[in-house]
């Protein structure tokens, strides 16, 4: 095959070690067909990586290929993104697999630094510095609201161990009302009458309800129990609050386009952070909408054979970016907008187990609505929920009500309103 870059470098990387393998035009012959090679191994300290970078360098290697292993590829991209004038291409290990049977580090050192040469590699997305701090902050504030949600299933768990059905009675058995049950139960109260008048607003209506609920067997050690995840989640919430606080400093500069992004139905503030920290703000990484969406992994698979094309899944992506967009899909599945007609009409078309799917195809509507609302620098405007109807032609949507009719026995006659 051609070569594409003359002189480039592969890297395989591991916790401990990273094995490069060098491959430039040969010093005799000098044609660049003809290819000289050579593999040295660094230690992954952060003084051996600068080392290595400036290994390549003396080498005059323009193109770096490496593979996204966890998240030990980050020190030795950050100390090669030091050395001026290496182009690094991360890549998916799942796209450049070696040919099995010959699986070495040196080997796949090597391989890379071929597909490298060839120009048979893709990057991977690499988000701006400012980006992907706000990422990492997104992604941790998910992970303590995971955190949280496990806490209060564990302690409900705990309550019902001792006979405590607050849940089945209050909506949230963490508000006010429940919280101030809960802290008694843990101080020694015991009387459902006393812990039920504890209640606060509309829940005083639930106090016969509520005194059924709190007579239990709750004894000292569910008090124990209940207290220690009742602090942890406590710590949750401050832990929670102050990375709020440091998400809303980073996002500042992108202020305006997570204040676009909010136009879209289904979207909040966390929904327009976590998108702005999943994909940024400059679309021309993406060339189109479709790209974004493949990338993403809200679009099917391709699976085609012989001419036929066969029934696949969604590909993986990035699932944080879609877990968001799915729920931002359920939300608007409640509002009477064109995205939320949408969703009933894909429900409907899916059958009775329909919901997910349509919440996918909707996650990917909303996804391309996000291309062009970063990438042409306007706001979102609702073509309104009787969007799809004002498009079907009255004689069809006639004939189709009238055969729906008389599949149910009826016979119907139609004259004009006056």
């Amino acid at each position: 095959m051609e070569i594409v870059f003359s002189r480039v470098a592969g890297i395989d990387v591991h916790k401990r070690q990273v094995t490069v393998a060098v491959r430039v035009p040969s010093d005799q012959s000098g044609d660049d067909e003809v290819r000289a090679q050579r593999v040295r191994r660094f230690a992954t300290f952060y003084g051996a990586l600068l080392e290595m970078a400036s290994w390549l360098r003396a080498e005059q290697v323009t193109h770096v290929a490496m593979e996204a292993t966890g998240v030990y590829w980050r020190p030795v991209f950050h100390a090669l993104a030091e050395a001026e004038g290496l182009e690094i291409v991360l890549c998916n290990a799942h796209h450049v697999k070696n040919v099995p049977g010959r699986k070495t580090d040196a080997n796949d050192a090597v391989w890379l630094a071929q597909l490298c040469e060839v120009g048979l590699l893709r990057g991977s997305f690499i988000p701006p510095a400012e980006i992907a701090a706000v990422r990492e902050l997104t992604r941790y504030r998910r992970k303590l609201t995971e955190e949280r949600t496990r806490e209060t299933q564990r302690l409900h768990k705990v309550l019902e161990d001792g006979g405590i059905k607050l849940d089945s009675v209050a909506s949230d058995s963490l508000g006010v009302s429940g919280r101030a049950m809960i802290t008694a139960l843990i101080a020694g109260e015991r009387d459902p009458a006393v812990l039920a008048d504890l209640a606060r607003g509309v829940m005083r209506k639930k106090i016969p309800d509520l005194t059924m609920a709190l007579a239990g067997r709750f004894a000292a050690h569910h008090a124990l129990l209940a207290g220690l995840h009742l602090a942890h989640i406590d710590h949750l919430n401050e832990m929670i609050g102050a990375l709020e606080v440091r998400i809303d400093a980073a996002i500042a500069p992108f202020a305006r386009q997570r204040d676009r992004l909010m136009t879209v139905p289904g979207i909040g503030k966390r929904a327009a952070q976590t998108i702005i920290a999943e994909i940024g703000v400059d679309m021309s990484r993406f060339p189109t909408a479709d790209h974004l969406a493949s990338w993403a992994g809200l679009c099917p698979g391709n699976n085609e054979s012989a001419g036929k094309r066969k029934k696949t899944s969604t590909r993986n992506g990035n699932a944080q970016l879609c877990s968001v967009l799915v729920e931002a899909a359920w939300a608007v599945a409640r509002t009477q907008t064109r995205l939320g007609a949408r969703f009933r009409r894909l429900h409907r078309r899916f059958g009775k187990a329909g919901g997910k799917k349509a919440a996918v195809a909707i996650a990917h509507t909303i996804l391309v609505i996000v291309w062009h609302i970063l990438h042409d620098e306007v706001d979102y405007t609702d073509l309104g929920a009787d969007y799809y109807t004002q498009r079907d032609n009255p004689e069809v949507r006639k004939r189709r009500l009238l055969r729906q009719l008389e599949g149910l026995g009826y016979r119907v006659e139609i004259s004009p309103a006056a």
